[in-house]
Order: structure tokens, then C-alpha cells, then sequence
């Protein structure tokens, strides 16, 4: 899949979609469906326009939001939906004050060839978000390029969401609520970060329970704190049942610490350290206790192991 500006071929023309694409969720996955079946039809290539990092990260960094991806797993699942060309533009001050007009010229005409554009309805780009799918419908009729505006729901044209929309925000407000279900639905797949396996302080195998403390980068949402039955997969691509921790121990810290990520993984007696590995959220067990004594601790996470076992079953 392309990725740059210098490997597209205008000439050859293509249908397009543009977004931040954060999560690449089910409303994504339609609309990309979308493009890829018209774009068969006219016999071009199907395309999607995305950026570096995410718009508000620039535009109102003290507000941005977290987020679902980072670049390579967002490039990752993109891949997987079958697009031909990924153009990922760099997002930074200059191109935040780039106006509309500009953007359609430099990107959508002159780079991409643009028969058709394929966007959500409520989509806004350039300078201010002046532009929106009403100006682009304008533009593409003295350009040559249709325009059409879809709303977000799921591949088979279900809403995802309670609000009937799958977005990256309800997604991101579901997690933080500890609604997985939610968050799972819209996604199309179980929630997944990413991080390094980092030393700690060694507290759950004093307990009996050993646990891979994964460094989470903070740009990237984490759940809701509680106990999760989860997979752990490794650089070799081997995926390993894991109980998995999140939160700030408040059996041993009485002081707000950042919210921790340990991953128990079942039947595993080997070493984790410093691999880069992917954690994925199947179920949400319970959520974080204090606990009187290590002792009651550690009969709860005797229990936390059985009820993953159950659950990834």
C-alpha cells in the first residue's frame, strides 16, 4: 500500500476518503467499503487521506483527546481493509492554517487524481474546518470529482453506537466508562495498546502471581481502571491468555499513582522483559479494590485467573 505523495500516480485517478481515521472503526470500515466498491466500479484505485498524528494535537493540544491508535497500528488496519493507496500527510502549524481550497488542489487533484471523494457527513478539513462536505461538492463539480457525505454506522449499515453513529469519541467515552462491550461493537474488534514490558517493582510475584508491567505511551487512551481477561501478544507473534490489571494498586499506594497496566499471563513461566508486545482487552471482570490485607488481595486474584480462564474460553 503507497504511502507517500511521490508514489501516487494522479493520472490513473482514484476514489478517495479523508480523516483522521482514529480506531479505524466500523463507521471507518464503511466508509472505506464504500470507496473500494466504487472505485471496482470505475476501474481506479481506492484511496484514503490521513495525517501523522491527530489534527487537535496541533490545532488545541490543552484539549486533544487520546487516542485509539497510534500511527503504525492505524496503517496496520488500514492495510487490512484492502486499499490500494494510504497517503499520510504530516500535521503540523502550516498545514493547520492551510486553507481548503489549497488542500483539494495540492492533495485531492494534483496528487490523488480524485474521481470521487467519500467522507463522512459531518466531515470538516483546512483552516478553521471552514471546509465541510457542502464546499467540496462545490469545488468538485468545477474540478471533476463527486462528492458524497455518508453517515457513520457499521459495514452491514447497523448503527454501532446507542446515539445509532460508531465515532472514535463515543469510542473513547465508552472505554473511559469501563463499557467494553460498547467500545468492542464499534470497533469491529477487541480494544488493543501497545508498549514495552518495563521493570517494576516486582510486587506481583512476591504474591504468587507474576506480571509483565507494559509502559503504555501516554498519548494513547487506556481503559477505565479494573480487571480485564485479556491477550498478550509477543514480537513473534505468539498470543498468550493474560488477567490483566489496570489501575493505581490502591491495596499498597494510598497516593494517586498513574494508572498501571500488569498483565498476568496464565501457564507462562518465561521472560517478558523489553519486548514490545500488544494487549488486548476481551472482557471487563470487576473494578479496582482496596483490599485489608495481601492476603485477601491474593484470593481475589486467585478468583481474577479463574474468571479469565472463563472468559476467554
Amino acid at each position: 500500500m503507497l504511502r507517500d505523495v511521490d508514489s501516487c500516480r494522479p493520472g490513473d485517478g482514484s476514489v478517495v476518503t479523508i480523516g483522521a481515521y482514529d480506531g479505524v472503526h466500523r463507521g471507518h470500515q464503511a466508509v472505506i467499503a464504500e470507496v473500494r466498491r466504487r472505485a471496482a466500479d470505475a476501474g481506479v484505485a481506492s484511496a484514503v487521506v490521513t495525517f501523522d498524528r491527530h489534527p487537535a494535537s496541533v490545532v488545541r493540544p490543552e484539549s486533544a483527546p487520546r487516542l485509539l491508535t497510534d500511527l503504525e497500528q492505524k496503517l496496520e488496519l488500514l492495510e487490512a481493509t484492502g486499499l490500494d493507496r494510504c497517503l499520510v500527510l504530516p500535521f503540523d502549524e502550516a498545514r493547520s492554517h492551510e486553507p481548503a481550497e489549497d488542500f483539494v488542489h495540492e492533495v485531492l487533484v494534483r496528487a490523488l487524481g480524485a474521481r470521487a471523494v467519500i467522507v463522512g457527513e459531518d466531515f470538516h478539513f483546512g483552516h478553521r474546518r471552514q471546509g465541510n462536505v457542502a464546499m467540496l461538492g462545490r469545488m468538485g463539480a468545477t474540478l471533476g470529482f463527486e462528492v458524497v457525505g455518508l453517515d457513520l454506522v457499521d459495514e452491514a449499515g447497523r448503527p454501532a453506537g446507542e446515539d445509532g453513529r460508531a465515532s472514535s469519541t463515543a469510542i473513547r467515552h465508552a472505554l473511559v466508562q469501563g463499557d467494553l462491550e460498547t467500545a468492542t461493537a464499534m470497533l469491529g474488534r477487541q480494544y488493543e495498546v501497545r508498549g514495552l514490558v518495563a521493570h517494576g517493582d516486582k510486587r506481583g510475584r512476591e504474591l504468587g502471581f507474576p506480571t509483565a508491567n507494559v509502559s503504555v505511551p501516554g498519548e494513547i487512551l487506556l481503559p477505565a481502571d479494573g480487571i480485564y481477561a485479556g491477550w498478550l501478544q509477543r514480537p513473534d507473534g505468539d498470543v498468550l491468555a493474560a488477567a490483566l490489571s489496570l489501575g493505581r494498586r490502591p491495596t499498597f499506594y494510598e497516593e494517586a499513582h498513574a494508572s498501571l497496566l500488569e498483565a498476568h499471563v496464565l501457564d507462562f513461566d518465561g521472560d517478558l522483559y523489553d519486548e514490545h508486545v500488544r494487549v488486548r482487552f476481551a472482557a471487563r471482570l470487576r473494578g479496582e479494590a482496596r483490599f485489608d490485607s495481601a492476603d485477601a488481595l491474593i484470593e481475589q486474584i486467585a478468583r481474577d485467573v479463574e474468571a479469565t480462564r472463563r472468559a476467554l474460553r
